[in-house]
């Protein structure tokens, strides 16, 4: 696909699940990384994407319960990179474009989504780590955390 055509395709819109430490590290680095580093989420996302993080926790093992929407922004690129964070952690990341938002706990949300609505086990699609959302749930989120989507 070339560049003009991947410009002007309609764009898919993903949620990713990561601590809100790990988000605030990527929104002030400009990338995202998913599912403990892993490239195939990653590869799964093109250009003009949006992506939406999910936070079930402040930290990733030890933090406190927060249920949240915590950044939101656009893939910027089709290219997927590795960071070596230390001799043994080489994550994959990709660039992304966040968006001035605020956080938005779900608990308002669970019966305005699609993915969520009179779903007693709503987290348990969280726990994949990256899935496809559709464009309405996404502007309701998007709505939710004040985010100036154009």
């Amino acid at each position: 696909m070339r560049k003009t055509e991947r410009e002007n395709a309609t764009p898919a819109y993903w949620v990713g699940v990561a601590s809100a430490s790990h988000v605030r590290r990527g929104v002030s680095g400009g990338f995202a990384q998913l599912c403990h580093g892993k490239s195939a989420p990653l590869r799964r996302m093109r250009q003009g994407d949006w992506l939406v993080y999910y936070s079930p926790r402040t930290e990733m093992r030890s933090g406190e319960p927060l249920q949240a929407f915590t950044a939101i922004g656009r893939v910027v690129d089709d290219h997927v990179y590795e960071c070596a964070m230390s001799e043994t952690f080489v994550p994959s990341r990709r660039n992304i474009e966040f968006v001035r938002c605020r956080e938005a706990k779900i608990a308002g949300l669970l019966d305005r989504l699609s993915f969520t609505r009179g779903k007693r086990n709503w987290g348990c699609l969280f726990r994949t780590g990256h899935f496809k959302i559709s464009r309405e749930d996404f502007m309701i989120i998007a709505e939710a955390m004040n985010a100036a989507i154009p």
